[in-house]
C-alpha cells in the first residue's frame, strides 16, 4: 500500500476504496467476535465461502468477519447489507438457504429474530427491540467493518479526525473541543477527559506519553475488548489524535493477556495504519511524529488502576502507589502521561468529526454522550449495549434486556464491576449517570451490569465479590490486604449460619475504614457491594444472623430439602436423578430426603413434576420429620387418578 502524504491524499485513497465497491452489492456482514465464535461463527463464515464458491457467485456476493454488535445471546448473527437484513442463531447448516435467498431477494422468515413478547419478527437489524433502543455511536460500525481491513475502516470515514486535527486545529483546539464536550472517563473513575489532557499538556517535560488502558478485569465485562477486537482502528486514531493534543510522541496499549484476538487485530492495525503513513513518523506529511507499542498485562484487576498499570508497563509488579501527584503529570517513568480506557479514545475521533455540540445531545447535565454496558446475568437478552447517558435503568433492564427469564421478579442489579453496588427495584427509574449511580452507593464502573432476580441472596453476592477482590488485592496496604480479607471471612460466617450478633456492625466499621484509609481505588471501593446491599437489603443480613434463615434460599447452609408426603406420587423422578442418592423409596412408597446424605444441590426440587411439587425448600425452619415406612404405602384407587398416577 502507498503512503499518505497528505490530507488530500487521504481523501484521494478513500475515495479510490469507495468508488472500488458497489453500494448495491449484496454483503453478508457475519460476526466474528469472541462469543460468537464460540456458537460457532468461524464455521459459518467458511459454509458461506465455500457455498459461493460452489455456486460461482464470488463475483456477485461479498462476505466479510466482523467485530461484535453486542447481541451475544442470539449469535452467531450476521447482517446482509444493504438491506441490512438480520438473521441470528445461524448454522452452518442454514447457509444455502440463505444464499439462495439474497439471489431471489426473498427473507429466511425462521432465521429472524423473534420478540417473546409480541410474537413479532424482525427484518432489519434496526427493528430488533435490543437495538432500536440504543444508541450505538461506537458499537454500530463493528458490523459494518472487517476488523482485519483498514481500507474498511477508512470507508467509513476513518482517520479524517486526525487529519483535521493535523490540519485545521492547534493542540490547544483539540483540547478545547475534548473539553467542551464534556467527555468523561469510560474506565469508571468518570475524570474529566479534556482536563487530564490539559493537565498533561502543561506540565513541564520534554516527554509525554499517551497510554490505553485495556485491561479489563471485571468479571462478566468485555465492552472494551468487543471495540479493541472489532474496530481497532478507531483506538488508534483516538490515541493519535491524543498524542497530538497533549505533545507527546510515543504512546502504549496495554492489554491483558486473556485478550490474545485484541492483541492480534490491534497489532495488525498498527502496522497497517504506519504502512499508510497514519502511524509513525511524519504522520501525513506533517512533522508529527507518534509511534505506538502494545504491551500485554499478566492479567491481575489491580493493574486496572493508573499506577499500578504504569508501573507494571515498566516491566516492575503492577502495585498501585499514592497519589501525591497525579499520573498525568507524573506518571509513566516520571513523565507526563495520559491514562484513558478504550472506549474513552473510541470516542475521541466522533468529537472531533462531528464536534462538541453534537456529543453533548447524548446525556445528563454532568454525563456527555454514550455509554457501553455489559448486560448480564438474569436477563433475557444478555450482551452488549450502547445506551446515552440519561438512559433508565428500567429501560435497559426491560426494553433493551428483555426482562427476567422465566417470569421471575427483577431482585437488583448490581453497576460498576467487582467494586460497584447493587441498585433495588425501588430505584429502576434512576437514570443513569457517573454522578447518579455514584449518589445511590453504586458507580459507573467501566460498565458491567448484573441483573439479579428474586432467587438471588444479597448477602452471598456481597460475599462473592468480596472474594473475587481479595484474590485480586496486590496486598501492599493494610486496610485492603487484611480488612477486605477479615469482611470476606464474617461474610462468608454469616451465609454459612455462622453469623452473631455484632457481626454487622464489625462489617460497617471495617468498610469504613477501607474507604478511608485503602491505598487505590480497588480498596476504596470494595466495601461498596457490601455497604450497598446492606443499606438496601438489611433485612436480609438479620435473618441470616439473627434468624439463620437465608430469604433468597441460596445459601446452601441455611437451606434444607424435605418431601410432602401428602403430595409425593412416588414418580421415582427425583429419586432417579439425585446424585448422592439421598432420596429413598421405591415404587408406590412416599419418598423422604436422607439429610445426611443430601448435599442441597436442588436436584430434586428442580425435577419434580409440576404437577406434584412434593419437594419443598425451607430455610429458618426445622425439617418436618419422615413419616414412619409403614405409613409411607401408596394405595392407589382405581379410575382417572390412578391412571395418572401410573
Amino acid at each position: 500500500m502507498a503512503r499518505i502524504n497528505s490530507s488530500a491524499e487521504l481523501e484521494e485513497v478513500r475515495a479510490a476504496i469507495l468508488s472500488a465497491r458497489d453500494p448495491n452489492k449484496p454483503c453478508i456482514s457475519i460476526c466474528a467476535g469472541a462469543g460468537c465464535v464460540a456458537s460457532g461463527a468461524s464455521e459459518v463464515i467458511a459454509a458461506f465461502k465455500e457455498e459461493i464458491v460452489k455456486r460461482g457467485l464470488e463475483a456477485e456476493i461479498d462476505t466479510k468477519g466482523t467485530g461484535c454488535p453486542g447481541f451475544c445471546e442470539r449469535g452467531p448473527i450476521l447482517v446482509i447489507y444493504p438491506d441490512e437484513i438480520c438473521y441470528v442463531q445461524v448454522q452452518p447448516g442454514d447457509v444455502p438457504e440463505i444464499v439462495s435467498s439474497i439471489k431471489e431477494k426473498t427473507v429466511v422468515e425462521r432465521l429472524l429474530f423473534t420478540d417473546a413478547a409480541t410474537n413479532e419478527k424482525a427484518v432489519h437489524e434496526y427493528d430488533i427491540p435490543f437495538y432500536k433502543n440504543q444508541e450505538r455511536i461506537i458499537l454500530g460500525n463493528n458490523i459494518k467493518i472487517d476488523f482485519k481491513s483498514i481500507e474498511d475502516y477508512l470507508a467509513i470515514g476513518g482517520y479524517a479526525a486526525l487529519s483535521k486535527s493535523l490540519f485545521q486545529m492547534s493542540e490547544k483546539d483539540v483540547l478545547e473541543e475534548v473539553k467542551k464536550s464534556g467527555l468523561r472517563g469510560r474506565g469508571g473513575a468518570g475524570f474529566p477527559t479534556g482536563s487530564k489532557w490539559e493537565g498533561s499538556s502543561k506540565a513541564p517535560s520534554d516527554i509525554r506519553y499517551v497510554i490505553v488502558n485495556a485491561d479489563e478485569g471485571d468479571p462478566g465485562a468485555f465492552m472494551d475488548r468487543a471495540v479493541l477486537e472489532g474496530n481497532p482502528h478507531s483506538v488508534l486514531e483516538g490515541l493519535a489524535i491524543g498524542a497530538y493534543a497533549v505533545g507527546a510522541s510515543e504512546g502504549y496499549i496495554y492489554c491483558r493477556q486473556e485478550y490474545p484476538l485484541a492483541v492480534e487485530n490491534v497489532n495488525l492495525a498498527i502496522r497497517q495504519a504506519e504502512e499508510y503513513g497514519l502511524l509513525g513518523d511524519n504522520i501525513l506529511g506533517t512533522n508529527f511524529n507518534f509511534k505506538v507499542k502494545v504491551h500485554m498485562g499478566a492479567g491481575a484487576f489491580v493493574c486496572g488502576e493508573s499506577t499500578a498499570l504504569m508501573t507494571a508497563l515498566e516491566g516492575r509488579p503492577g502495585e498501585p502507589r499514592p497519589k501525591y501527584v497525579r499520573s498525568n503529570i507524573k506518571g509513566l517513568w516520571q513523565k507526563p502521561s495520559v491514562l484513558n480506557n478504550v472506549e474513552t479514545w473510541a470516542n475521541v475521533p466522533l468529537i472531533i468529526n462531528k464536534g462538541a455540540d453534537w456529543f453533548t445531545q447524548y446525556g445528563t447535565a454532568t454525563s456527555k454522550g454514550t455509554k457501553i454496558f455489559s448486560l448480564v446475568g438474569k436477563i433475557n437478552n444478555t450482551g452488549l449495549v450502547e445506551v446515552p447517558m440519561g438512559v433508565t435503568l428500567r429501560d435497559i433492564v426491560f426494553k433493551i434486556g428483555g426482562g427476567i427469564p422465566g417470569g421471575k421478579k427483577f431482585k437488583a442489579i448490581q453497576t460498576g464491576g467487582p467494586s460497584g453496588g447493587c441498585i433495588p427495584e425501588s430505584m429502576l427509574d434512576l437514570e443513569v449517570g457517573f454522578d447518579e449511580l455514584t449518589k445511590v452507593g453504586s458507580m459507573m464502573g467501566s460498565g458491567g451490569m448484573i441483573v439479579m432476580d428474586d432467587e438471588t441472596c444479597m448477602v452471598d453476592v456481597a460475599r462473592y465479590f468480596l472474594e473475587f477482590l481479595t484474590d485480586e488485592s496486590c496486598g501492599k496496604c493494610v486496610p485492603c490486604r487484611e480488612g477486605i480479607r477479615q469482611m470476606l471471612k464474617t461474610l462468608t460466617n454469616i451465609t454459612k449460619g455462622k453469623g452473631k450478633e455484632g457481626d454487622i456492625e464489625l462489617l460497617e466499621e471495617l468498610a469504613e475504614t477501607a474507604v478511608e484509609a485503602a491505598l487505590c481505588a480497588l480498596g476504596k471501593s470494595a466495601p461498596n457491594p457490601f455497604l450497598s446491599t446492606l443499606k438496601y437489603f438489611r433485612d436480609e443480613y438479620e435473618a441470616h444472623v439473627y434468624e439463620k434463615r437465608c430469604p433468597a434460599m441460596t445459601c446452601k447452609e441455611l437451606i434444607a430439602f424435605h418431601i410432602d408426603p401428602a403430595l409425593c406420587q412416588a414418580c421415582m423422578v427425583c429419586a432417579r436423578k439425585c446424585p448422592t442418592g439421598a432420596i429413598i423409596g421405591g415404587k408406590n412408597m412416599i419418598h423422604v430426603v436422607d439429610q445426611e446424605k443430601c448435599t442441597k444441590c436442588g436436584t430434586c426440587f428442580e425435577v419434580c413434576p409440576p404437577r406434584f411439587r412434593a419437594v419443598k425448600k425451607i430455610s429458618g425452619e426445622p425439617v418436618p420429620p419422615p413419616i414412619p415406612e409403614e405409613q409411607r404405602v401408596i394405595v392407589r384407587g382405581k379410575g382417572k387418578g390412578a391412571a395418572e398416577n401410573e
